[in-house]
């Protein structure tokens, strides 16, 4: 294997062999070939080691073993030490979601420290496999059917082409040692199931299934190859390119395509946009509505999307709109409040009726904010904002622009939908008010 090893690093992996070098090092055997392998191929190499102390004395024995194999072949060995249940519960992430971000946080940071240019991983051909398996049994598009990628980044994975077998045997041959994790043979986790369970019957079923699933992969990446292409050309087609990173997309020249979907999902993705649905209902919707992402606002502009990154003033500061009585506004939509005198009240979404004694005026309008809470007309007890949004089935889109009438801290209406019950009109109100949206 070292052999081929070596080949492999030198036709595929040129930048690692005159650069300084972390690998990941848990004390499994796949980690360990990694560091024998670079060690015997004279890498300039350091490594780093995570006791995430999950599993008492193995965790600490774990570390022991890494810094004396390190020490026993001249290898500087960086250890970190995580509390990471409490970074867990902290976080509100599961234990595996924890363990990743602290040790791919700490290898930025140490990689960073240290001037190591590149980080090394063990991860092998039948990660790639149960990777695959993974996404596919979750849903996936063709990227997520690749496997895992040899170049990520600052991260390189050069046993990619190498099976867990080809590990054994080279750990065999030349007794190195390692230390076994007993969480890998348990199949409550998804991963340990596909390992222990599907992989042996599939490479039972097809002695070369592991050869087929490289050759099938390398078909996938051509056919990626060739979406990526027919996407260049027709973003060059149907967007522009404005100032300070504002993107045009003209919507005439989107709906000529066959899938207008699957390119606005290759262009947007990147921009952190996930509400799919409702951005291709807006190719055809009303002009003058949003979408946000995380970094990104959408806005449908007659037949053009316009598409900006948000300022660092938009995200550091609050819309509040302020309503007084018998005022009209037309921003941000426009709503009216007026005196009303009749009995009759013509009641539906777009208007409300108040006793306007419970009022404090100006009236804000603003956005949701987390913890919001009202009482639903028709309703005794309070109910999250968020959990009205789930009850009544909103959308993405329409969380993000539905706005809420407020008297000081308490809301009135939300907007368009539902207002609370604290603020209806009894047999004793003698001061009604009328607010109405137009749409």
């Amino acid at each position: 294997m070292f052999n081929q090893f070596k080949e492999h690093v030198e036709n595929n992996f040129t930048e690692l062999l005159d650069q300084p070098l972390l690998l990941a090092v848990s004390g499994g055997i796949d980690s360990i070939v990694l560091v024998h392998l670079c060690h015997r191929l004279e890498l300039d190499i350091a490594i780093a080691h995570c006791n995430f102390h999950l599993r008492g004395e193995d965790s600490n024995g774990d570390q022991a073993f890494v810094e004396e194999f390190g020490d026993k072949l001249g290898i500087p060995v960086f250890v970190a030490e995580f509390d990471t249940e409490q970074y867990a519960s902290e976080n509100k992430v599961s234990i595996q979601i924890a363990a990743r971000e602290l040790r791919y946080n700490w290898f930025r940071e140490l990689a960073a420290r240290e001037n190591k240019t590149y980080l090394l991983t063990a991860h092998h051909l039948d990660d790639s496999m149960e990777t695959f398996l993974i996404n596919l049994s979750r849903g996936t598009g063709i990227e997520g059917l690749l496997g895992i990628p040899a170049r990520n980044g600052y991260i390189r994975r050069p046993l990619l082409p190498f099976t867990r077998e080809d590990i054994a045997n080279y750990e065999a041959e030349n007794q190195i040692g390692w230390r076994e994790d007993i969480t890998n043979s348990q199949t409550k986790y998804l991963r340990n199931k596909i390992r222990k369970n599907i992989l042996p019957l599939l490479k039972d079923t097809n002695a070369h299934f592991s050869q087929s699933f490289m050759q099938t992969v390398e078909y996938l990446q051509q056919t990626v190859d060739l979406s990526n292409d027919a996407s260049n050309y027709f973003y060059s087609q149907v967007v522009k390119e404005g100032e300070e990173g504002q993107l045009i997309i003209n919507l005439i020249a989107l709906k000529q395509l066959s899938n207008p979907k699957a390119y606005l999902y290759k262009w947007l993705s990147p921009l952190g946009f996930t509400a799919w649905e409702d951005i291709v209902e807006l190719i055809e919707g009303m002009s003058g509505k949003t979408i946000y992402s995380s970094t990104h606002i959408l806005l449908k502009n007659r037949e053009e999307f316009i598409i900006k990154p948000i300022s660092k003033e938009e995200e550091n500061k609050e819309q509040i709109y302020y309503l007084e009585n018998k005022q009209t506004l037309t921003q941000p939509l426009k709503i009216s409040i007026t005196p009303y005198e009749e009995k009759k009240l013509d009641i539906d979404t777009s208007v409300i009726y108040v006793d306007g004694d419970l009022l404090t005026f100006p009236l804000t309008i603003r956005k949701y904010r987390s913890g919001d809470k009202f009482i639903p007309f028709g309703m005794r007890g309070t109910k999250k904002i968020s959990k009205f949004f789930k009850d009544e089935k909103f959308s993405q889109f329409d969380k993000e622009n539905t706005w809420l009438l407020c008297s000081n801290e308490d809301i009135v209406w939300v907007i368009g939908s539902r207002m609370d019950e604290r603020f209806k009109i009894k047999d004793t109100t003698t001061n009604i008010i009328k607010i109405q949206i137009n749409l």
